[in-house]
């Protein structure tokens, strides 16, 4: 299987170790991802702010040099905001001609056109569609038995398109989990909210968002997320929710990529691991089966 991939641009800043797990997982599974050629900004959140034509015009040239790559259809996005922004605009390109016109004719001046002969499709949409779980538990040589992971998946990738999964009751993620040998923590937040960039504009209500989620996710070791200011909310503000709750919240946070990756027996530093902000003793004991006792001998 071949893929176009925009990566955007947090994968190659605050989310790099996303970048970095997809594609040693992809690789690891035979899939081959060809990055856009001269890919751009999407436009994020602040496009649309300021001009609703560039924030459509942004993702569409993207889209436009992927229609370019020979013989590949489909682009696999690993950001769920880089994700709801490509698509949004596939949607604008096959149901509205009047504002296809008016894309294309910003394209012009880098002699392109948009036609809607590429996808956008997220990753856990291919992982869970295209792949599915038996490749990835044929791949399994670190069985994760015993920890228990929360899937989240946050709003953007399955909101307001449901392309593959149920907006209020996602489920996409819980087949690759269990391949791994690993529980699905049975919590019913998976699709809600995290509070995006309120965590700046609105920390009262972020923080009240994040301190939500975190204290669904007692009693499992690890969030397992698809999305980097999902990732970013979840476990760079753990100590800020904490003393704000009056309780210790503190949580592994990984991607999903990253947890497949080391069930298929990819290393830490192949998945970027060292880049995570919130990755617990306790979670690295179970990872690696050790009991304290048993840590503290080997130290």
């Amino acid at each position: 299987m071949t893929y176009a991939y925009y990566p955007g641009c947090s994968l190659e800043g605050s989310a790099r170790e996303y970048d970095t797990a997809t594609r040693a997982l992809m690789a690891a599974l035979d899939v081959d991802l060809v990055d856009i050629p001269d890919w751009t900004c999407c436009g994020a959140s602040a496009a649309e702010a300021i001009s609703e034509l560039l924030s459509l015009a942004l993702p569409a040239r993207n889209l436009a040099l992927a229609e370019s790559m020979d013989s590949i259809r489909d682009i696999l996005v690993p950001c769920s905001a880089c994700y709801l922004n490509l698509k949004r605009v596939d949607n604008v390109i096959r149901h509205d001609p009047e504002q296809l016109a008016r894309i294309n004719s910003v394209l012009e001046v880098d002699q392109l056109m948009v036609k809607g002969a590429s996808v956008p499709r997220h990753l856990l949409d291919i992982l869970s569609r295209d792949i599915g779980s038996k490749p990835i538990f044929d791949r399994v040589t670190r069985n994760l038995g015993g920890l228990r992971i929360a899937p989240y998946y946050g709003c953007q990738c399955i909101r307001p398109f449901p392309v593959f999964d149920d907006p209020e009751a996602p489920r996409s993620m819980e087949p690759l989990i269990e391949a791994c040998g690993a529980t699905v923590y049975p919590w019913t937040v998976g699709g809600r909210c995290c509070g995006a960039a309120h965590m700046n504009t609105k920390p009262d209500v972020g923080t009240a968002l994040v301190s939500g989620l975190l204290e669904e996710a007692r009693g499992a070791d690890a969030v397992v997320t698809v999305c980097p200011m999902c990732q970013m909310n979840l476990e760079a503000y753990q100590r800020r929710v904490s003393r704000a709750a009056g309780s210790d919240l503190r949580i592994s946070i990984l991607y999903l990529p990253q947890l497949l990756g080391l069930a298929m027996g990819l290393s830490e530093k192949e998945l970027g691991l060292g880049y995570n902000l919130a990755i617990t003793d306790d979670f690295r004991r179970k990872l690696n089966g050790l009991s304290p006792a048993e840590e503290r001998r080997r130290a």
